[in-house]
């Protein structure tokens, strides 16, 4: 069976798991993220919510929260000059538009400045983690209209309630990313950007939300891009693709 195959097959049972087992949620939650993350093979997959903890607390909310989406006000194409250029607003409070893009390549800036002091470095990567999850959201990618206010909560929590379970689908669906280079990471982020940008433009014309195998397949673009992330930063993740391009 080829690689797409194989994916579409899984996919498939994966939709009809979610249409057998029911389950209204809410939010890109915990399970989503974890899971995520932890397909990716990242050793502390536990910790991968945790930057949502920290935008509960009040005092830390303004600077947080705009790491966590971009309202993509104009519509524009995401571009690797566009991802950069968020860099320079990376936990900037009075950022309106937020700054996802630019929030993914600061925590790993800060992976490798602390690192280089020799210090215990890992707590960036959960960051990025959190935030490589959220590029997958197309309504974390687009604009904050009245279509994204009544449906982001539901399409955050699509897959929810069957994330946890399906680890294994997820982590066989990621496919090869190299990142040789900083420039290399801010063409894959604008990529997914795009591809979950693109997404959210089908949902707003068809007045849909997200279909579980779409959520499924936004899932493993995160995961495939934060697996090539700890190669890229020298944190080998657990599991291996083989030469045919999926992954053990």
């Amino acid at each position: 069976m080829n690689i797409k195959v194989k994916r579409t097959v899984e996919l498939f049972f994966t939709a009809l798991l979610l249409l057998l087992n029911p389950l209204q949620t809410y939010g890109w939650h915990d399970k989503t993220h974890l899971a995520i993350a932890r397909a990716a093979g990242f050793d502390r997959w536990y910790s991968a919510a945790a930057p949502d903890v920290v935008k509960s607390r009040e005092v830390f909310r303004k600077i947080e929260e705009k790491n966590h989406y971009f309202n993509n006000n104009g519509a524009v194409p995401v571009s690797e000059v566009m991802v950069m250029e968020q860099l320079k607003r990376f936990n900037e409070p009075d950022d309106q538009e937020g700054h996802l893009y630019g929030a993914i390549i600061g925590s790993l800036r800060d992976f490798r400045d602390l690192k280089a002091t020799g210090k215990y470095a890992d707590y960036p990567l959960v960051f990025a983690a959190h935030y490589i999850a959220d590029l997958s959201m197309p309504l974390h990618n687009s604009a904050y209209d009245a279509f994204n206010r009544e449906r982001h909560s539901k399409n955050d929590g699509i897959i929810e309630g069957e994330v946890l379970k399906s680890i294994g689908i997820i982590r066989r669906s990621i496919y090869r990313i190299t990142l040789a280079s900083e420039a290399d990471l801010a063409r894959e982020v604008a990529r997914v950007a795009e591809i979950s940008r693109k997404l959210g433009n089908r949902m707003r014309m068809d007045n849909r939300d997200m279909s579980g195998p779409e959520a499924f397949e936004q899932a493993v673009h995160s995961a495939s891009l934060f697996r090539a992330i700890l190669l890229y930063v020298g944190k080998p993740p657990e599991g291996e693709i083989t030469d045919n391009g999926n992954m053990k």
